[in-house]
């Protein structure tokens, strides 16, 4: 088994934190640059990542990958709550990565624009019930939902891409989980 990304991706960590205990490979990429991309083309026509290459085959979307993984190790399916909050964490996930391709592209996501606004306008909606949704202990234990709003919350600080002061809620459970092994071996800031 092997994972193709970077390891400053959420996307990408999620997965190296969920098989911290399982034998794998990962492919550490630098996307932007034209000799990894081309290797990452050769892997997954989408050109992103994660992929999961196994027994012959490979895996283009981390959401697709976790399923893999679940049925391959006999993990408890994911309920439609767990599945929504899937939906609400990649949704964040995805509009953060847009503002920040955008601010790498040297534009102004500061601009008070119909594209950038509607993208905090989703972030600050989505933070806003993820923060209650912790509140009312909706992430208690250390399951893939967990470990995905984890490396949400984590690379937002990382890359410092909104504002978390008044997500409480949310920045306690990035402490109560900032020690574990899986997280600090997959830190991007190392």
């Amino acid at each position: 088994m092997k994972i193709f990304g970077s390891t400053t991706s959420p996307y990408v960590r999620r997965l190296r934190i969920l098989l911290a205990q399982t034998p794998h490979d990962f492919v550490n990429l630098e996307i932007f640059q034209e000799e990894d991309r081309a290797k990452l083309a050769e892997q997954n026509p989408t050109l992103k990542i994660p992929c999961l290459e196994d027994e012959g085959g490979v895996i283009f979307d981390s959401r697709v990958i976790y399923r893999y993984i679940a049925d391959k190790f006999q993990y408890t399916p994911l309920n439609w709550e767990q599945e929504n909050q899937l939906t609400l964490i990649d949704s964040a996930n995805d509009s953060l990565v847009q503002l920040l391709l955008l601010k790498r592209s040297e534009l102004d996501i500061g601009e008070d624009r119909l594209y950038y606004r509607l993208q905090k306008e989703r972030v600050q909606t989505i933070l806003l019930e993820l923060d209650n949704q912790v509140r009312l202990n909706g992430f208690e234990g250390w399951d893939y939902p967990a470990i995905c709003l984890f490396t949400l919350i984590d690379w937002i600080e990382f890359r410092e891409m909104h504002n978390l002061q008044a997500f409480d809620n949310l920045k306690a459970f990035r402490e109560r989980h900032i020690d574990r092994i899986e997280v600090t071996a997959t830190d991007p800031r190392h």
